[in-house]
């Protein structure tokens, strides 16, 4: 009998139920009663009845509900662990994300504007990532991990995705099934839309010991070609190609790398950028760190010559040979460069007088400590982790920057999760 690749989990710890006030919602999203005990699909003022042990503990009841409480509209939720938060009606949810924000920068002593959220509206994901195990007669499940759980549960909708990928989840269930050949293999499915169709990037496939057959690589063939796939790629290896993936950045057409980074909504994306640009007019020359395939750089070189670095090659190659489909940029010069080993020092700033830097969620606490030691003059920082913004934020204020204004974005609907573009000047 074949592994479920489902790994052992501890026994919960138990004890009688009990009565608790929701005082808070917590960074993940759980309501938080005095404790704290910590108690999932709840919120503030609600009385409900948890059971369990310890801190962390399961909802049984909502014996009085908030005002504030919605209809979950994914039949999912509350066994799927990719959202956290539809049981909050939008505006205070999006209220919380904000205070939240507000409250992350007070940890670093940081006082700003906050300007009014973007919030992404549903069905509007064009990245998801979907896991697959093992089910029956030789078919996958695929889906989203369960809740502080290494199963997964099958999906059949997902409100937050682009209906398009929402439509090709059988299709993308039947190029699961031949992956899952060796009970040690755990596929991901990094499922992108371009302007070609999906663009499918594989990983957690065991390969130590030959990795798939020639059978079961002629059937992700089939099963992609009969789907309409434009590609697929497995740890970067081409599988079934069929069109090269583009996608329209600004006024850029890029043929987007396997696995590269790509903002998860487009409507996000486009506020970040517009909102940039915004904030850059007047820029004379501009440095673009830690820019991907160009989200921000084409957009920017519209202004001004951008200077764009990142340390992914492959990125950066698809950026440089993109310039050609946009004319009109002002001139764009880029390096694949890692910008935590080796980050833009303050004197190669001499020409520049405006930085924008989008790091990964560890931050950029190295190349932020050049650009505070540098003449530039106004840096935009973009982050998915308010956390390390705030870090380096602090580094940039304490050599004399003012954090003038924030955008909180809301770019992972009903997830604890957000987002920010925040403006310096000096």
């Amino acid at each position: 009998m074949r592994s479920s690749n489902r790994r052992p989990e501890p026994p919960k710890p138990s004890g009688p139920p009990v009565e608790v006030v929701i005082e808070t919602i917590g960074g993940e999203g759980d309501g938080v009663a005095p404790g704290p005990i910590y108690v999932p699909f709840t919120l503030p003022g609600e009385t409900v009845r948890a059971t369990g042990a310890g801190e962390r503990r399961d909802l049984d009841a909502v014996l009085v509900a908030s005002p504030e409480r919605v209809t979950p509209p994914c039949p999912h939720f509350g066994v799927c662990g990719g959202c956290a938060l539809q049981h909050w009606e939008h505006a205070a949810y999006l209220a919380w994300k904000v205070e939240r924000l507000r409250k992350t920068l007070g940890l670093q002593h940081i006082e700003t504007e906050i300007l009014a959220p973007f919030a992404s509206p549903p069905a509007s994901r064009r990245r998801l990532a979907l896991h697959a195990r093992p089910g029956k007669r030789g078919e996958a499940r695929l889906g989203y991990k369960t809740r502080k759980s290494w199963d997964v549960i099958d999906i059949a909708v997902c409100p937050i995705a682009d209906p398009r990928l929402e439509a090709a989840l059988p299709a993308l269930r039947r190029l699961a099934a031949p992956l899952l050949q060796h009970p040690k293999s755990a596929p991901t499915l990094h499922v992108t839309l371009t302007t070609e169709g999906l663009d499918v990037e594989i990983t957690g496939v065991e390969r130590k010991s030959g990795g798939l057959s020639a059978d079961a690589r002629m059937q992700l063939g089939q099963i992609a070609a009969e789907a309409g796939f434009a590609r697929v790629t497995m740890d970067g290896e081409v599988q079934y190609g069929a069109r090269q993936p583009l996608i329209r950045v600004g006024p850029a057409v890029v043929a987007l790398p396997a696995g590269a980074f790509l903002q998860a909504v487009p409507a996000a994306e486009a506020m970040m950028a517009a909102f940039a640009v915004e904030q850059v007019a007047g820029a004379e020359r501009i440095a673009d760190l830690y820019c991907g395939v160009g989200t921000f750089t084409f957009r920017l070189a519209q202004v001004a010559p951008v200077y764009a670095a990142d340390g992914h090659a492959p990125a950066i190659r698809a950026l440089t040979q993109a310039i050609a489909t946009a004319p009109g940029l002002k001139g764009v010069t880029a390096e694949t460069r890692d910008l935590a080993r080796r980050p833009v020092l303050a004197v190669e700033f001499k020409k520049i007088d405006t930085v924008l830097f989008d790091p990964p969620r560890a931050g950029a606490l190295e190349q932020t400590a050049e650009i505070a030691a540098s003449k530039v003059a106004k840096v935009i920082g973009v982050s998915c982790n308010p956390a390390t913004f705030a870090r380096d934020a602090r580094v940039l204020i304490d050599a004399g920057f003012s954090l003038d204004r924030v955008l909180p974005v809301d770019q992972f609907l009903w997830s604890p999760h957000v987002e920010l573009v925040g403006v310096f000047t000096r």
